[in-house]
């Protein structure tokens, strides 16, 4: 028996595979992963507001409950406002309100500027009087920052 060679032909490797375009799965990526970042960064937003919100209720609620004179309550209920409002909004927008400013950008959540023409004015004019503030003055001023956080929450 003689060996006869078979009629095959050499091995063809087929063609390297480029890089473009993407499998489906990679274009998938492309568009989930900014949803994803935008999602938690959402989320994380959402948490740290959360937070410093109940945070505050609960501090209002020691302040309200505090055996201080209505000098220093005034002056943590100021800080309190100002503390919340940083955590909420861009602090290049809050920490440097003073005056009328800072009244109007509570109101701004508000309605009928409460701060502005109410029982928030004191937040401005007692570092200015010769006598501290009213037991009323500051039941008052509690409830408005009460409304505040509430209007902040749902904004």
């Amino acid at each position: 028996m003689q060996n006869t060679p078979l009629p095959l032909k050499d091995l063809h490797l087929p063609e390297a595979i480029g890089w473009f375009p993407p499998a489906m799965g990679w274009w998938l990526v492309v568009v989930l992963l900014p949803l994803l970042i935008v999602f938690l960064y959402w989320c994380y937003q959402r948490l740290t507001r959360k937070t410093a919100l109940k945070t505050a209720k609960k501090l209002l609620a020691k302040i309200k409950n505090s055996s201080m004179d209505n000098a220093q309550k005034l002056t943590e209920l100021s800080a309190l406002l100002r503390r919340v409002a940083i955590s909420i909004a861009p602090r290049t927008q809050t920490a440097g309100l003073t005056g009328q400013a800072w009244l109007a950008f509570l109101d701004s959540s508000l309605k009928n500027a409460p701060f502005t023409k109410g029982a928030g004015r004191c937040l401005v004019d007692a570092p200015y009087r010769p006598s501290a503030p009213s037991e009323r003055e500051i039941s008052q001023l509690i409830s408005l920052c009460e409304d505040w956080l509430k209007a902040q929450k749902k904004s």
